[in-house]
């Protein structure tokens, strides 16, 4: 949650976004679907995501002297494989690479093709874009999509697919209206701590610390998800108490708002509540009667 957190500060605070792309194409013989996050700075994020399995894949880079280059990690944190595209051109339709497997140098060629690119400003409209998303679950993954209306200067998030990995069977689809983070506006956790995981999607953030989602709890029955009706500010979710805590500021932090919850039937039910003010003579946040 903190993470996205300050993916959304950063976000709202100024686009930056030289590109947001979406690609298809090959690493060797194998397909491969690929969105590369490109910062005006030269930072890179990126996925891709072997067609066959559909399970996505995070890596990150940067652009430097017209060499974009990006990283694949394993759980420790260390390389273990490098994408490397030279005399990169975000406009261009046609992107090559080498593949190389930093154990045993193997290279592989990549080749792609772009599938489109979000694009911003008061004159551009579109509609129904599929964005992959960096998480996924056992036997799902999840594709949000973007549409921009004419006279919106960014796109919106109208709804999300869920897919069936290795199939690409769609298995449900929800509509929504929602801020674009691109890559990462899904999370996934328990979020009613049944033992099975669920997903949220970021819904909105303000250029304070408050940001909101929309929880969405599986059903084991139906085999479907259903959104929870959980509401709060940048509510944090912990597994060990089975506990929720939200956390609501406002006024440069002279204000605010702490509560803990339990889930009780699919439900959050408030258990406490801390308000704090800011004392102007003393400087110190102290604790007043909640509205």
């Amino acid at each position: 949650m903190q993470q996205k957190i300050l993916l959304a500060l950063l976000f709202l605070a100024s686009i930056q976004l030289a590109a947001q792309t979406t690609y298809t194409g090959f690493i060797d013989k194998y397909p491969i679907e690929f969105i590369i996050d490109l910062n005006l700075e030269g930072s890179a994020d990126a996925i891709y995501a072997y067609s066959n399995y559909d399970t996505p894949i995070e890596i990150s880079g940067t652009l430097n002297n017209k060499v974009l280059t990006f990283y694949e990690k394993d759980k420790t944190g260390k390389n273990t494989a490098k994408m490397t595209f030279e005399n990169f051109n975000a406009k261009s339709k046609k992107l090559e690479g080498i593949w190389t497997d930093l154990n045993t140098k193997k290279e592989l060629n990549i080749t792609l093709s772009k599938t489109f690119e979000i694009e911003w400003g008061d004159n551009v409209e579109w509609k129904n874009k599929e964005i992959l998303q960096r998480v996924s679950l056992k036997g799902k993954y999840f594709k949000l999509i973007v549409s921009k209306q004419k006279g919106d200067f960014y796109a919106k998030v109208t709804g999300v697919k869920i897919l069936e990995k290795k199939t690409d069977k769609l298995l449900q689809q929800i509509d929504l209206e929602c801020q674009l983070l691109g890559l990462n506006n899904i999370s996934v956790d328990d979020y009613n701590f049944d033992g099975i995981d669920d997903f949220s999607v970021f819904e909105g953030g303000t250029a304070g610390p408050n940001t909101t989602s929309l929880y969405f709890l599986y059903n084991p029955k139906s085999g479907k998800y259903f959104e929870s009706g959980f509401s709060g500010t940048s509510l944090e979710f912990d597994s060990k108490t089975k506990r929720i805590s939200e956390h609501n500021q406002c006024c440069a932090g002279s204000s605010q708002i702490n509560a803990e919850y339990k889930v009780v039937n699919n439900k959050m039910v408030l258990i406490k509540q801390t308000c704090l003010k800011l004392d102007i003579k003393t400087g110190v946040l102290k604790k007043v009667k909640c509205d």
